[in-house]
């Protein structure tokens, strides 16, 4: 079943690779006591992923947070160090890179799809979670980068 806004998130977990080691942030630790803009994509260094929707979120965090928001993460199926690599190459500092490494998370949203060249990915949204709480929701249809982006959700708040 699909998450929808007024659910609250799944439990699980995320890696997250800060430099100096490997750190394990459960969701209810992450998305405790705070409102996070977070977006889901299929994967670091992939054109669209690369080229339009973290460069948006980048860009314009400090947008998010003038509109309430606390933090923003990048949600995908990949490991942590492929994460922060792709954070360092973005100089997306701003962002929160949430590693879903076997794809458990993304699959408990219901937000799982299968791309036969690469498994199990992340489908492209994104979300508003208010305490645990998903307030705000924008999935879009396959192949498509029309809702998730970071202007729809600012529109949005």
């Amino acid at each position: 079943m699909t998450i929808k806004i007024g659910d609250n998130l799944p439990e699980g977990s995320f890696k997250i690779w800060n430099g100096d080691g490997m750190e394990v942030v459960t969701q209810s630790d992450y998305f405790a006591n705070k409102k996070v803009a977070v977006f889901g994509l299929p994967g670091a260094f992939t054109p669209t992923c690369s080229a339009a929707h973290l460069p948006g979120y980048v860009v314009k965090s400090d947008e998010l947070a003038a509109k309430g928001i606390d933090a923003v993460a990048c949600l995908s199926v990949n490991d942590a160090f492929v994460m922060s690599a792709w954070k360092n190459a973005s100089n997306a500092e701003s962002i929160t890179m949430l590693a879903d490494g076997d794809g458990s998370f993304c699959t408990a949203l219901g937000l799982e799809q299968v791309i036969p060249s690469m498994g199990i990915r992340s489908q492209r949204f994104s979300m508003v979670v208010d305490n645990g709480q998903v307030t705000h929701l924008n999935i879009e249809a396959p192949g498509k980068f029309d809702v998730s982006d970071v202007d729809t959700l600012l529109g949005q708040l």
